[in-house]
């Protein structure tokens, strides 16, 4: 979908449309979860600060985000990707990847199908999307940027090489700032140039990731699409209005952010073994601390004991922006049912 939250506000309030609109909060602590056409020629994007965002476009609206009429709209956009395969695997609430090869309506062609699915997505719901057709997940993902906002982009099995090594290396899906900074260095700046590097040099420069770069840009990538995609991990996070100072004022924060992934554990019907505190700092810096239990958990109490001896592990670097903890090694890839209960061992000083 093209600029998806922001495209759902400017349909529900035709006063938006066509105006640089932001999804998100524009106060001090604010952030951009989306932004509109209008507003990124301004070069306001996602995950920006709010104060940014409003600097770099001073006639900016910003509007609160509904997460319940975007899963809404996302269920009906689901219901017509169905209608022609039952291999979708979604990614988001706006973006899924379908699997045509054999599809419901006998299309041969796959481009055919994408175009008919995104007239069939604006004549029904009046809103735009874009799509990426190729052999391989990898490449389809990268195509369907290309064209964007309401275009699509086909790339044959044939292509897909010359299509890879002409690519930038920061327009590969996966490979982000920090890396492409990286590549630059040694002197990566295209598919080619990453394919001239031995896997030796790669896993020496990038550990376990060189392997898959290596393969990558060989074309080397065919994970199926998985429509019943097993969640991984349930987490919490809230990002404060003034940043905090003391490990004292961090404790209480994380009292809530335990009690609330109590809740969002219980209503997933999933414990898990695996817990970890995220830290982001006022810089924007971003560090995580985790510890793996020898069984299975939800109770907010052993959360915050576990999530407690994390924070108390190591100094706190400096102001804190923003806390989180995740439950990971959940027990949906156990044999143990999801509704057992476990029996834990309290722990009492003396």
């Amino acid at each position: 979908m093209d600029a998806f939250y922001a495209s759902v506000e400017q349909l529900d309030n035709p006063e938006l449309k066509g105006k640089p609109i932001a999804v998100g909060g524009g106060g001090e602590r604010g952030v951009v979860s989306a932004a509109s056409y209008e507003a990124r020629k301004f070069g306001v994007r996602s995950s920006m600060s709010g104060i940014l965002a409003k600097k770099k476009c001073p006639h900016l609206i910003f509007v609160k985000p509904r997460f319940d009429r975007y899963k809404e709209i996302s269920k009906k956009i689901s219901a017509i990707f169905h209608e022609y395969t039952d291999l979708v695997e979604p990614l988001s609430l706006d973006e899924a990847y379908l699997d045509v090869t054999e599809n419901k309506k006998g299309n041969p062609s796959a481009s055919l199908i994408a175009k008919e699915i995104r007239k069939r997505i604006f004549d029904e719901l009046g809103l735009n999307a874009s799509a990426g057709i190729s052999s391989s997940k990898f490449v389809a993902k990268i195509a369907s940027d290309i064209n964007k906002p309401n275009g699509q982009k086909t790339i044959p099995p044939e292509e897909i090489i010359v299509f890879l090594e002409e690519l930038p290396i920061e327009k590969f899906y996966g490979i982000g700032k920090v890396t492409t900074a990286k590549m630059y260095n040694l002197g990566i700046f295209k598919g080619i140039d990453l394919k001239s590097k031995s896997e030796e040099f790669l896993i020496e420069h990038f550990k376990n990731s060189g392997s898959h770069y290596y393969q990558l840009v060989r074309g080397h990538y065919q994970s199926e699409v998985k429509p019943n995609k097993k969640r991984k991990s349930v987490a919490a996070e809230h990002t404060f209005l003034k940043n905090l100072t003391s490990e004292v004022y961090m404790l209480e924060k994380l009292v809530r952010i335990s009690e609330e992934l109590e809740q969002r554990l219980i209503r997933s019907k999933v414990s898990g073994k695996t817990i970890t505190l995220k830290i982001k700092y006022s810089d924007f810096t971003t560090q995580t601390r985790s510890k793996t239990l020898p069984y299975f958990i939800k109770d907010k109490n052993i959360l915050l004991d576990t999530v407690k001896e994390l924070l108390y592990q190591d100094k706190v670097l400096n102001s804190v922006r923003l806390l989180g903890i995740s439950v990971t090694n959940l027990n949906i890839h156990s044999k143990e049912s999801p509704e057992k209960p476990i029996n834990v061992q309290l722990k009492f000083e003396f």
